[in-house]
Order: C-alpha cells, then sequence, then structure tokens
C-alpha cells in the first residue's frame, strides 16, 4: 500500500530538492550520486532505455506535469481537511487516494514510483553545472554484515 501522498512528495521530490540546492552550493562538491528506483519507468514490457526525465514530462505523454503544482494540490487538500476538522484517519486515506489518482492521471502505477519520478526531474532542472547520476536498483534491502547483520531491515 502507498504512504500519504504529502509524505511522499516531502520525501521523494522535495528531498533531493533539498539535497541538490544544498549540494550546488557546495564548493568542493563536483558531483552528486542520487539512489531512485527502476519503478520509476511504469509498468511496461520490454527492453526500456535508460534515459533522464526531464521537467515536466510525464508517462502518458498526453499531460504536463508540474511538480510545484503537485505541491499546491498537496497544500489545498491538507487545508481543507484541516478546515474540515478530519480525522487524522480520514486525512491519511485521502492523501493516499489523492497520490494514486494523481499517479495514474500522469501515467505512473503508484504514488511512490511518481514521487521518486518527480525527485528526479527537480534534480536534473535543479543540478546547475554539477555531474549528476541517478541509479535506479529494482529494490534496496537490509546488509549482510556491515555495519551490523540486519542493518535497515524493512520490507515493502
Amino acid at each position: 500500500m502507498d504512504g500519504r501522498y504529502d509524505v511522499a512528495l516531502g520525501t521523494n521530490t522535495f528531498g533531493p530538492f533539498n539535497v541538490i540546492n544544498f549540494a550546488t552550493r557546495c564548493v568542493k562538491v563536483n558531483m552528486l550520486l542520487h539512489v531512485s528506483t527502476a519503478y520509476v519507468c511504469g509498468e511496461r514490457e520490454g527492453l526500456l532505455s535508460e534515459k533522464s526525465f526531464y521537467m515536466g514530462e510525464t508517462l502518458k505523454g498526453t499531460t504536463k506535469l508540474n511538480v510545484y503544482a503537485e505541491k499546491k494540490i498537496v497544500e489545498e487538500n491538507l487545508k481543507q481537511l484541516n478546515a474540515q476538522n478530519a480525522t487524522e484517519k480520514t486525512i491519511t486515506s485521502t492523501l493516499k487516494d489523492l497520490g494514486m489518482k494523481r499517479a495514474k492521471i500522469h501515467g505512473w502505477p503508484n504514488t511512490y514510483s511518481f514521487t521518486k519520478a518527480m525527485g528526479e526531474m527537480v534534480l536534473g532542472e535543479c543540478r546547475e553545472n554539477m555531474s549528476l547520476i541517478i541509479i535506479r536498483p529494482p529494490g534496496i534491502s537490509s546488509t549482510y554484515k556491515e555495519p551490523f547483520p540486519g542493518w535497515i531491515e524493512g520490507l515493502r
């Protein structure tokens, strides 16, 4: 099950935005390595070429994506829910549904892959002259040995 859209957007999209803004101001930093996910390509079959997303690109190709408008949509929904004195359960459910709806509008299967793709877009747009490497592993799990067995435990 996907998480809340506001949380995923903050972590997967605007987290990288904050990192790249910091990194571009560091005199000795000339390269950034970002870990994304293989699932940003959506649910397609066959051999897929690795290419960077440009700002506003969608998997459907028929819609134009605005990362900052997505943030505004979340803020407006939260404001409305708070004005209605919605319960935390209602807020969570509504924001989970909103994330899935927004992802599907633009061609992604879920909130996670959608917000990770937007994070890649933001990095590409804001990197200035910094070298940027984006890796897209299909999954990340716990370690075998270092710093201790099972570190970063968890299943998706």
